[in-house]
């Protein structure tokens, strides 16, 4: 029997690589479905990609219902839509943000409630609360932040942030739909017996993402060094020291295999989903590997205040994901660059007015 697995936000950077690789995992046993309103520049060159691949597009928005019961009977929906921002809603209406992260998820539920479609939804290491973060005690290195030994709080340690650390506090508003998206989910698994899995990601990265300065640095770091851009370090004394721990797409995959066979398993889990400490990155740190790899260096200035719904560190402690599951990140941060730099090169005359 062919399995119909329905990816949201399926013309993104998340959702078209696993729906690409979920289409080369099960060829003729699931029938791939993308649904996208191709919001955000570049998604339309994934369109492309999904036919060479034999996935079917639907181009259509979660905020409208009948586009997604156009979509007919499905088994399993993965929700990667999202406004993905951390400063949506800053600047001005946060209407779009609430209805897709919000209104948008809840649609999805309702879908799945109807066909008793299996439900995985990639959440955010953005739940956890800002003013709680940026209160830890810090280090400061010669090119990154890092954690203290000793904290007074629950939740963290030198591996890094775990599912235990508090929630309590504001976290922006994209933050906040997630989270509430959590909720609601587990209530929908509950309630109407759909198996569920929540992966809160650290930051997401690899080929194909239309990097933004609020959204997909890595790739955007990447590509301002191939095409000679202009760069800043942003807060923090404008040193470039912040920390993330970044994932790439493909680990995220494996990782979805796992769950995937064995969803009994999972159902209801919470999982924290990142690069871990040993694949975590400075801005400082980044800049260096990306002059290394291209032989350019470009003005990066300095900007000394803080940005707001900022936070200088956080790193994503894997040890419940991987008890669970056995898995662990592979890729580095230097392969992960390598990658997305082979990516943008190969496709410079398309690229160039999107990431530059």
């Amino acid at each position: 029997m062919v399995k119909t697995i329905l990816v949201t936000g399926g013309a993104g950077f998340v959702g078209s690589n696993l729906a690409i690789k979920l289409k080369n995992q099960f060829r003729a046993e699931a029938r791939i479905i993308c649904l996208d309103n191709l919001k955000r520049r570049g998604s339309e060159l994934n369109i492309d990609r999904f036919r060479e691949n034999g996935i079917e597009f639907l181009h259509g928005d979660i905020r409208n219902m009948e586009d997604l019961e156009a979509v007919g009977k499905v088994d399993l929906i993965l929700e990667c839509s999202a406004e993905p921002s951390v400063l949506a809603g800053y600047d001005g209406s946060p209407r779009y943000l609430l209805q897709t992260n919000l209104a948008g998820t809840i649609n999805c539920l309702e879908i799945a409630r109807t066909h008793q479609a299996d439900f995985i939804f990639l959440s955010t290491s953005r739940v956890y609360p800002i003013k709680l973060i940026n209160q830890l005690e810090y280090i400061e290195n010669e090119s990154r932040f890092d954690l203290a030994p000793d904290q007074n709080q629950i939740g963290v340690s030198p591996r890094g942030f775990n599912e235990d650390f508090p929630l309590d506090g504001t976290r922006s508003l994209y933050g906040a739909t997630k989270l509430c998206s959590e909720h609601i989910i587990q209530e929908y698994s509950e309630m109407y017996n759909i198996r569920a899995v929540i992966n809160r990601c650290a930051v997401l990265t690899g080929p194909w993402q239309m990097g933004k300065v609020d959204q997909g640095v890595v790739s955007l770091w990447v590509a301002r060094h191939i095409f000679k851009g202009e760069l800043g370090y942003f807060g923090y004394g404008g040193q470039g020291k912040q920390v993330r721990d970044i994932l790439d797409v493909d680990d995220l995959f494996r990782l979805l295999l796992i769950q995937l066979e064995d969803l009994d398993s999972h159902n209801g889990a919470v999982y924290n989903v990142g690069g871990g400490r040993e694949i975590s990155i400075s801005l400082n740190e980044l800049t260096d590997m990306c002059e290394q790899m291209t032989g350019n260096r470009i003005k990066i200035k300095s900007v000394p205040e803080t940005r707001v719904a900022d936070i200088p560190y956080y790193i994503t402690d894997n040890t419940k994901v991987t008890a669970a599951t056995g898995w662990q990140p592979e890729k580095k941060p230097l392969d992960i660059v390598k990658e997305i730099a082979a990516w943008i090169l190969d496709n410079k005359v398309y690229l160039k007015n999107l990431l530059n």
